[in-house]
């Protein structure tokens, strides 16, 4: 074999330049492969309590890493020589069409991860054609939500204070602003115990401490965020101290029954979703109330430790009350193949919610839209991979958890 001295000529078309039209994050999330990926970005661009208000669970944090755990267990059997040239990934989601099998589920103090917030999760949700929740800790008001995205189909997630009317009020304005779904949260009796909240002294609203001034020199551009912009408060409550956990003791109603769902219709004539369930026992109480949808949900591990796994008990329920509501399940979710998953074992759709906040922390907008398209390719590659061109042969896929 005869060598020569490569020239220029040779070398320079192997060398890539990068793409000018976009910005050096909108070029790093690209690079991102997946919402692990992200969540490694998310990391290094927010102070350390920031990134674990979000990635952080409740007490020994095992009902979190369980439920990951559970994803990882699930096994397919793909069926091969399908059509699977063209893929369908909508669903129907409480009578209306939503173009991807999950939604972006509602999140407390968005905007600390990214001035931005919800206004710029929901308009993502727009662009995917997929419904938004906005929740009662949000820090944008139920009005400047659907002012600043008209577009995005928007629910409303409910926590019910103590104060009765001022969720009377919440519902009011909800359904005057266009939310045609009420998401009524019901794992909240108290807030649980976050242990890295309060190794890290993180309260609502942040405080400045000594710890928090050195921070300020390793995420300079947080900081300038957070400073230059509204305060964060919630927009929705006039109470703030302490730690989440301690605001949800304070303020919440603990006494919440099955009876309530009456009170809600009284003064929520759109669709209702009850979030929390985490026995077969509860579906069923649920389905008997009448109610529209229920959500298998632990809370993304943050309330109860050592709780329940939602994908574990997701396949008895939707045979037990899937024809009366529908099932939804959060929690655990990273992947498209997640979501393909719980679609297999028997859910309506998915709620997404670290995920999302893990892109919003990453890159703002472009990094919820960076997520939402992860998880959008791995959903569409894991259905023909799989053998399903749609979502009601994904329910009928062969699946298993080992």
């Amino acid at each position: 074999m005869r060598r020569r001295v490569p020239r220029p000529a040779d070398i320079l078309p192997l060398i890539g330049t990068p793409d000018r039209s976009k910005s050096r994050l909108q070029r790093r999330l690209e690079r991102c492969a997946s919402v692990w990926d992200v969540r490694e970005l998310a990391r290094k661009r927010v102070p350390k309590a920031v990134f674990d208000y979000t990635d952080g669970a409740a007490m020994s944090e095992s009902s979190l890493d369980r439920s990951r755990d559970a994803y990882r267990r699930v096994e397919f059997t793909p069926r091969v020589m399908r059509d699977v040239a063209e893929v369908d990934m909508g669903i129907e989601v409480l009578g209306r069409p939503n173009a991807l099998p999950f939604i972006l589920a509602p999140t407390g103090f968005t905007r600390m991860m990214q001035s931005v917030g919800e206004p710029a999760v929901a308009r993502v949700a727009a662009e995917a054609g997929i419904a938004y929740g906005l929740s009662t800790l949000g820090t944008t008001s139920i009005e400047r939500l659907a002012q600043e995205s008209p577009d995005t189909r928007r629910w409303f997630q409910l926590y019910v204070s103590r104060e009765r009317e001022r969720a009377e009020d919440l519902m009011r304005r909800a359904q005057a602003s266009g939310f045609d779904a009420l998401i009524l949260t019901v794992d909240t009796a108290v807030g649980g115990i976050r242990r890295r909240e309060v190794r890290n002294g993180l309260t609502i609203p942040p405080r400045l401490r000594l710890s928090t001034m050195a921070e300020m020199a390793t995420h300079p551009r947080w900081w300038f965020d957070v400073l230059t912009t509204e305060p964060l408060t919630f927009a929705s409550l006039d109470s703030t101290g302490g730690t989440v956990g301690d605001l949800l003791t304070r303020i919440f109603d603990p006494g919440i029954t099955g009876a309530d769902i009456a009170w809600i219709r009284s003064n929520w004539a759109g669709k209702v979703v009850v979030k929390g369930i985490q026995s077969v026992e509860d579906a069923t109480a649920c389905a008997d109330l009448g109610v529209d949808a229920i959500v298998l949900s632990n809370h993304g591990g943050r309330q109860a430790d050592m709780g329940n796994v939602p994908l574990e008990i997701l396949p008895q329920v939707a045979v037990e009350v899937g024809d009366r509501t529908e099932v939804y399940i959060d929690g655990g979710i990273m992947s498209g193949t997640d979501i393909v998953a719980a679609l297999a074992f028997g859910a309506r759709g998915v709620l997404v919610g670290r995920a999302y906040l893990y892109g919003l922390m990453a890159g703002g907008e472009d990094g919820v839209r960076r997520v939402v398209d992860i998880l959008a390719k791995e959903v569409r590659t894991t259905m023909q991979l799989i053998g399903a061109p749609t979502i009601e042969e994904v329910r009928s896929a062969a699946v298993r958890l080992r």
